[in-house]
């Protein structure tokens, strides 16, 4: 069954190479949206394997778009924007982006990381058991990619999802950023985009986010999961 694509976008031109490229030469099918509220329409009566966002867009822009979807959802989303500012990136992944891409854009890297982020959902959904893995109050159950603390489910995007199950299975062991980035990102982005996504995971689920129970840090090295 062919995967999903939402492109979310408002430059026509764009959005037909996008298209073509996508469902003539890939295989995907895929839906269009021109605007963040007709986005957020399409998103609320379809389900999608992952989404193409633009950040600036009329109506309702991406940033909103994406934090609102995040809200309710871990589907894959790839930001795209003509800002090239570090800052723009940065929010970009603090509102739940899962990978960045500035345009102009080469059109087969962005293939490359639509296939890399469907891959790895598809690996992870074959590998995983229906298994659940308790660490304190928390319970995280492989199969259907969800958590709960204290009986409360847990929102967490996908690659939020990844980094808790990379380090609940590995309780104890020491990841430096640049081991997490090779494992979760596959070397694509920058060791910020860790310290970003650790950052916005412990917030969901520390108690207090400042002083972490479950993801550590060893000063000077990196991060791991404490052996609860």
């Amino acid at each position: 069954m062919a995967k999903r694509i939402l492109i979310v976008d408002d430059e026509p031109t764009l959005v037909k190479g996008l298209r073509f490229n996508l469902e003539q030469q890939e295989g995907y099918e895929i839906d269009v949206a021109y605007d963040g509220e007709e986005a957020l329409e399409k998103f609320e009566s379809e389900k999608y394997d992952l989404i193409l966002l633009d950040l600036m867009l009329p109506k309702i822009d991406g940033m909103e778009v994406c934090q609102r979807v995040r809200l309710v959802s871990d589907v894959p989303i790839i930001m795209l924007s003509a800002k090239d500012a570090d800052m723009d990136k940065i929010m970009g992944l603090e509102y739940g982006a899962d990978d960045y891409m500035t345009k102009p854009f080469n059109v087969l890297e962005l293939k490359a990381r639509i296939k890399t982020i469907l891959r790895r959902a598809d690996n992870l959904r074959i590998k995983n058991n229906s298994d659940a893995i308790r660490a304190g109050d928390m319970l995280v159950d492989a199969a259907n990619r969800s958590v709960t603390i204290s009986g409360d489910e847990i929102n967490l995007t996908a690659k939020e999802f990844d980094l808790l199950y990379l380090f609940i299975t590995n309780k104890g062991k020491v990841y430096d950023r640049e081991s997490i980035l090779d494992i979760i990102w596959k070397h694509q982005g920058d060791l910020r985009v860790v310290d970003v996504h650790i950052r916005r995971l412990r917030e969901k689920i520390e108690q207090n986010p400042a002083r972490p129970e479950y993801i550590l840090t060893k000063w000077g090295v990196g991060y791991y999961f404490a052996n609860k």
